[in-house]
């Protein structure tokens, strides 16, 4: 599923084309999201017009004079644009008409994202108010992984892809960070030491700016907001590599499930 570094690229590739649109109009063909979206919103949203997009950890907000869109693209969801009334395909399940002839649209096989509105008066929103910093902000450090992490007997890797921990830190940046920073995933959060946190902090900083600048990762079906693939995959030391040689020293890859999540460690270089 898209993660940081993709929704980031999506909002960086729909946000000037979008800025100071009015919506026309929302066409829904198909509610059936992962939350059924309102059928008021279409009345909510017509006639306003785009300020800007922003991101709060994989959701995009559209920001506009009437209040918020908030879309999560899920496990395969797209936006693009398309000119409006291009024919819809079965997955085509919402459009956003926009004053300047143009749709963006939203589309996504497998139905597991969703779209909200928020009010201008509303203070924040249940799948918001008790998110972690974001990992690219002053707010995330070293000493605020080392803080939140005592006591704490789950894995590392469980833990910074812990949303309440911090946002974004996906399964395949997680991998990545860990593997540079040389910490192996299975080792307790709680047991982690203070130099060790910085260290990662600093790691996944690193890995997702990385990332938002080669447009994120595509290992399937993710095209940015432009139509294009993201090229980060080029650069994955670990990740989608269990069973090969690892970059650093030539040890073989080990492959795991930890959480139920894909996970790619070299026995050698990430020590517990």
């Amino acid at each position: 599923m898209p993660e940081l570094p993709e929704v980031e690229t999506v909002r960086r590739g729909i946000e000037a084309p979008l800025r100071q649109q009015q919506i026309t109009r929302m066409i829904i063909r198909d509610p059936r999201l992962r939350w059924p979206v309102d059928e008021a919103l279409p009345a909510q949203i017509a006639q306003a017009t785009v300020s800007g997009v922003s991101r709060r950890a994989k959701y995009l907000l559209v920001e506009t004079d009437r209040g918020r869109l908030m879309v999560h693209l899920g496990m395969s969801g797209r936006l693009y644009f398309v000119p409006a009334g291009t024919p819809a395909g079965v997955h085509d399940h919402i459009d956003w008409e926009l004053g300047n002839g143009q749709a963006l649209r939203y589309t996504d096989p497998r139905r597991f994202g969703s779209v909200h509105w928020l009010l201008p008066d509303a203070s924040g929103h249940a799948l918001l108010d008790h998110l972690g910093p974001e990992p690219l902000s002053e707010d995330f450090s070293g000493e605020l992984l080392y803080q939140r992490s005592r006591k704490r007997s789950s894995a590392i890797k469980t833990f910074i892809m812990d949303g309440r921990i911090v946002v974004g830190v996906g399964n395949i940046y997680a991998n990545e960070a860990l593997f540079r920073a040389g910490i192996h995933p299975k080792l307790a959060a709680g047991k982690v030491s203070r130099p060790r946190y910085e260290k990662l902090a600093t790691e996944i900083k690193q890995v997702l700016a990385e990332a938002i600048a080669q447009g994120g990762t595509t290992l399937k079906d993710f095209l940015g907001g432009d139509g294009k693939p993201g090229y980060f995959k080029q650069e994955l030391s670990v990740y989608g590599r269990g069973g090969l040689h690892c970059l650093r020293c030539d040890t073989l890859l080990k492959e795991i499930r930890l959480g139920q999540r894909a996970t790619v460690f070299c026995p050698s270089c990430q020590k517990r």
